[in-house]
């Protein structure tokens, strides 16, 4: 009668304990039979070792159960990669800046050799530059110093005085294939603008002597991706 009363008092405990839903809960409330207890109603060790086995295996497996059901799957959600921005093109020059004074050596005052300039933040895509230095005197009226095509892609600066690996066009000066300095007379500084242009191709120009500004835009003018000016001021004294 005691036997059958501990096996029942075990398995009340084991109902007991899988009502609960907390794992913290069913550590505090549910308990095994201690070795006493078991004793007491004259078990055999050999069948109290096996009921001291088979209510902790109960135990954790109600456990584990419970702490299943009781887990919250939390979704974590990267943020999109920010927008790349977009390719701010610049040109530059180690001797002068925008909205400056053009120095007299890369004039006809001075030396007369052409400007050091550099670019920098090509866009994507880039397979050659241009370049151009032209002056507007007046509405619709233009002159040209210096006109390059096909500079290699890595190239993103030219020296003073140097063209580079570029095909030279013609100045509006001379016709000559050479930069030619700024000599404008007249009262007054005057506007020069040097302007870089980031091609996605080689412009189809094939006789350079036949290249004059207009030539150089229309022939660049659907494969430009980027260009930037640097516009510089002279005064003739």
């Amino acid at each position: 009668m005691l036997k059958h009363s501990a096996l029942k008092s075990l398995a009340s405990r084991e109902r007991s304990a899988t009502e609960l839903t907390s794992p913290v809960h069913i550590i505090h409330n549910f308990s095994l039979p201690s070795a006493n207890t078991l004793t007491a109603v004259n078990i055999p060790a050999l069948h109290r070792s096996r009921i001291f086995i088979i209510g902790i295996s109960l135990a954790l497996g109600i456990i584990s159960a419970c702490s299943g059901s009781a887990t919250t799957t939390t979704t974590t959600t990267s943020s999109a990669p920010s927008d790349t921005p977009a390719s701010e093109f610049t040109v530059s020059s180690s001797v002068m800046e925008d909205g400056g004074t053009l120095p007299i050596d890369f004039t006809c005052d001075g030396s007369s050799t052409s400007p050091p300039i550099s670019w920098s933040n090509a866009p994507s895509g880039t397979e050659s530059f241009a370049v151009l230095m032209d002056h507007q005197p007046g509405p619709g009226d233009w002159h040209w110093y210096w006109t390059l095509w096909n500079i290699d892609a890595s190239t993103n600066e030219l020296p003073a005085g140097s063209n580079g690996d570029a095909i030279v066009g013609t100045n509006s000066v001379n016709g000559e294939l050479a930069y030619t300095p700024p000599c404008s007379k007249g009262p007054g500084a005057k506007a020069y603008n040097i302007t870089v242009y980031a091609l996605s191709g080689e412009p189809e120009l094939s006789d350079p002597s036949n290249v004059d500004r207009a030539a150089l835009l229309d022939a660049i003018e659907s494969i430009t991706l980027a260009s930037d000016t640097l516009t510089v001021t002279y005064t003739r004294s």
